[in-house]
């Protein structure tokens, strides 16, 4: 039996203050498609499409960040399955980000 992923949601003011203070690193795990046509400054794409947990860096504390959430816990089960200790997601994604008129690039 699989062990359920430990998954730690943020909210969108974690997430605000963390890319304020550079305390994480935020990656995007949605198609390049969708991070083109809009993505939270800061954040870095990372396709769970072509998702490989050993490309990403080592020594940062990273997030995780899809459209709403889903896709984001998708990749902290691939990153823990690869001995990665990534828990953390936000769990609103970029539609909340958005909704709540945060800038976009």
């Amino acid at each position: 039996m699989t062990e359920a992923p430990q998954v730690i949601d943020l909210d969108h003011e974690a997430i605000k203050q963390g890319l304020r203070e550079g305390s994480f690193l935020l990656v995007d795990v949605r198609e390049p498609h969708e991070f083109a046509a809009g993505h939270i400054p800061g954040s870095v794409s990372h396709p769970l499409s072509v998702f490989d947990p050993s490309s990403l860096p080592e020594g940062k504390r990273i997030v995780f960040s899809c459209a709403a959430g889903v896709r984001s816990v998708r990749a902290i089960e691939f990153a823990q399955a690869a001995g990665r200790n990534i828990r953390e997601h936000y769990k609103g994604g970029f539609k909340e980000w958005a909704a709540a008129g945060e800038s976009v690039e």
